[in-house]
Formats: C-alpha cells, sequence, structure tokens
C-alpha cells in the first residue's frame, strides 16, 4: 500500500528529527544545570519529546512487524492456523487504531468547539472539557498541541495495519523496506 509505505517514509524522518531533538535538549540540560544556570523548560520538552518519540515509533514497529508478539500458542499451529492468527491479529491492530480515533474524536469533540465558535471557554463551561484551556507548565504551549499524537497515531495505525492485513490476506505482496534495513522480526536477534 502506497501511503503506508510514504506514511512510513514520513515517520522515519519523524524518529531522526526528534531524536536529534532530544539529544539536543539532554545536552543544553547537562550543560546548563553544570554551569548552575538550569533551563527548567528543558525538562518538559525532553518528556514530550520522549512520547511523541514512543507513539511515532510504535507505528512505523508495527507497519514493520517489530511489535511485540506472543508465540507460545501460534508456534505450535500449523501454517495454515499462524496465518490465520496473523490475520485476526492485525485485524485487531486496526480495530484498536479505530477505536483510539473514536475516542480521540470524542474527547477532542471538535464538533463542540465548532458549536461554541471556537471559544474554548465556551466549551469548557458548556461540556467540562478543558483540553483547549489547559496549557503546560513551564513552556505554557497549549496542550491540545501536544495531545495531536494519539489522533495522529490512531490514524497511521490503521493505515499501517491495512497495509499488513491486505499483505496477510493474500491481496497485496509483502513489502520489503530497504531503507531501514529490516522488514521482519527475522532481522532482530
Amino acid at each position: 500500500m502506497e501511503a503506508s509505505r510514504l506514511l512510513l517514509a514520513a515517520e522515519r524522518h519523524a524518529l531522526v528529527g526528534l531524536m536529534g531533538l532530544l539529544m539536543a535538549l539532554i545536552l543544553l540540560n547537562v550543560a546548563t544545570r553544570y554551569l548552575g544556570v538550569p533551563l527548567y523548560w528543558v525538562d518538559e520538552s525532553a518528556v514530550y519529546s520522549v512520547v511523541w518519540l514512543t507513539f511515532i515509533g510504535a507505528s512505523a514497529m508495527t507497519r514493520l512487524r517489530l511489535d511485540f508478539a506472543v508465540t507460545m500458542l501460534t508456534e505450535r499451529l500449523p501454517a495454515s492456523g499462524r496465518a490465520a492468527a496473523r490475520v485476526v491479529a492485525t485485524a485487531a491492530v486496526v480495530g484498536f487504531g479505530l477505536a483510539l480515533a473514536w475516542m480521540c474524536w470524542l474527547w477532542m469533540d471538535p464538533p463542540g468547539l465548532v458549536r461554541a465558535g471556537f471559544d474554548a471557554r465556551a466549551l469548557a463551561a458548556e461540556t467540562f472539557n478543558f483540553l483547549y484551556t489547559e496549557r503546560t507548565q513551564t513552556l505554557n504551549w497549549p496542550t491540545w498541541i501536544l495531545y495531536l499524537i494519539l489522533p495522529l497515531f490512531s490514524a497511521s495505525l490503521v493505515v499501517h495495519g491495512l497495509a499488513l492485513l491486505a499483505e496477510d490476506l493474500g491481496l497485496a505482496e509483502r513489502a520489503v523496506l530497504p531503507r531501514f534495513g529490516i522488514s521482519s522480526n527475522e532481522g532482530i536477534n
């Protein structure tokens, strides 16, 4: 699936950028603490970088089939049983991505925000949803921007899951993803 391949390439660039940002933030934190002038916003920035890295990395690992698996039962099944179990597991990934997307829709409540005239305080007063009024402690950023990783993750999980499901069902040829150097869990030991 071309959408999954393009998304994976974008995720790779995002991961490289976020890893560089995290490294720079940690080095800045060490240097400023050593010099006796710590910058407290650096800690919060590093935490949010790790959160985004985690979700983007989990999405990429799902596409690369490097996510976790418990194989105590499936390794004892015949080949057809293993294939069926793989389809069920991949369908569960798609189902989880769709459920998470639905929960994000309910939580972020874009229709409610539109009805409130994009007034976050009016939405909070009407629905007790304070998502759009909260700000981070040291950076003073709107928290909803940082929480956007959740709907992005759910969408990417659905895209990758559908590509994997097409491969598992034999509707598409199994993708070889050379830019990552590995394309399955056989590459890890």
